[in-house]
């Protein structure tokens, strides 16, 4: 199959998600925000909680997956494919410190524990590697001060533990359903 076929392919999956997702969070959950009177509906029904899975799904499957797609399915110089590659990672960064905050906002209003899950630290562990992989990135293939040797090195690395980054940000999506079906019985 063409790489620009997998590109068109691999968006409209990205699409479907986004649109399943946002339906659930706004028909079946009642919506999202980051303030509720009614604490309850911050993590069940509507308004924190429903930020943290719009916010980290968008994050670490969406944006990670078109960043990491972006070197073959975008003819582009290098430089300009560095760049888009970046600017996918710092937005994904910036959605998953705003997931992650929805949820201890929510804990602290309910005066909840933190981190008492798998998901949670699956998630935590997820996000903490992410950005040493993007801090990693920035230092070593943006800055021009690392030498091609170094760059060449650390590239097969780089590419390995982003695709890990990408599994473990699925498998923290899939233990978060879970726990979702398991708390509302």
């Amino acid at each position: 199959m063409s790489t620009f076929l997998m590109t068109v392919f691999s968006h409209l999956l990205a699409v479907s998600i986004a649109i399943l997702g946002l339906y659930w969070l706004i028909k079946l959950r009642e919506g999202v925000a980051f303030t509720s009177h009614v604490k309850i509906q911050i993590f069940n029904i509507s308004l924190i909680i429903n930020m943290h899975p719009l916010l980290t799904v968008l994050e670490f499957i969406i944006f990670l997956g078109d960043a990491i797609i972006i070197y073959k399915g975008i003819p582009a110089t290098r430089q300009t494919l560095k760049l888009i590659h970046l600017m996918l990672h710092l937005i994904a960064l910036l959605a998953g410190i705003l997931g992650i905050y929805a949820v201890f906002k929510f804990h602290n209003e309910l005066k909840a524990g933190h981190a008492y899950t798998l998901h949670s630290w699956i998630g935590l562990a997820t996000i903490c590697l992410f950005g040493l992989q993007l801090l990693l990135g920035i230092v070593t293939f943006l800055f021009p001060g690392a030498k091609s040797a170094t760059r060449a090195t650390f590239a097969p690395w780089h590419i390995f533990t982003g695709v890990g980054i990408v599994f473990m940000a699925i498998v923290t999506a899939e233990t978060g359903l879970m726990e979702e079906f398991m708390f509302q019985k």
